[in-house]
């Protein structure tokens, strides 16, 4: 038995069949379908971490469906959450313009108690298709001037930086968490994964 029991909410946004639910499958389950099933509204997973030894960490994960008829109710689905993930197609170049939409939303309706935005990581899904429609430049430019914590590329599908891209949004809430009502910066770097990958090879 733990001692110690962190639960935070953590939302998943982005535009539609971009792979939040199935991101969630993978991470929450190990699986991955094929089928596509449209998000109504909001659909809910938890995920368990065993953090330390005497720390768990649940994750109750809030995929907030794509489509625009549902935006107005997404300051409902934001309140107290803790972190967020954004979420774009790499082969889709709109759906990475519209995460600019999608930030903008979640900074102008729900801040943390002391004041900061959300902590949010910006993963840039379905890295093992090709051709992208978005470069290296361009996502490294829009996570720095949007005060991401950080991002990097992911694929539900083969199972590439799910499991490691989540424990980087954790570790930010753990650490914000133990820090009260300080501050962190958040400077949008690309997010190198490759020392704690747990399996595979890197993508690209």
């Amino acid at each position: 038995m733990s001692s110690f029991d962190h639960l935070f909410k953590v939302l998943v946004v982005g535009d539609s069949t971009v792979g939040k639910t199935s991101l969630l499958q993978r991470y929450v389950h190990d699986v991955f379908g094929k089928d596509y099933k449209m998000t109504m509204g909001v659909d809910f997973a938890l995920k368990v971490v065993q953090w330390s030894d005497t720390e768990t960490v649940r994750l109750q994960l809030w995929d907030i469906a794509g489509q625009e008829r549902f935006a107005s109710m997404t300051r409902l689905y934001y309140k107290q959450a803790s972190a967020c993930v954004i979420m774009f197609d790499l082969t889709n170049s709109e759906s990475f313009r519209n995460c600019q939409m999608w930030k903008d939303d979640l900074d102008n309706k729900v801040i943390l108690p002391n004041g900061d935005f959300v902590p949010c990581i910006l993963l840039a899904n379905k890295c093992d298709l090709s051709p992208w429609a978005v470069s290296r430049q361009q996502i490294d430019q829009f996570s720095k001037e949007n005060n991401f914590i950080g991002w990097t590329e992911t694929s539900v599908k083969e199972n590439i930086n799910i499991n490691e891209s989540m424990r980087v949004l954790i570790e930010r809430m753990m650490a914000s968490r133990e820090a009260g009502n300080s501050s962190f910066p958040a400077h949008g770097d690309y997010i190198n994964l490759k020392d704690i990958h747990e399996g595979g090879s890197g993508c690209c």
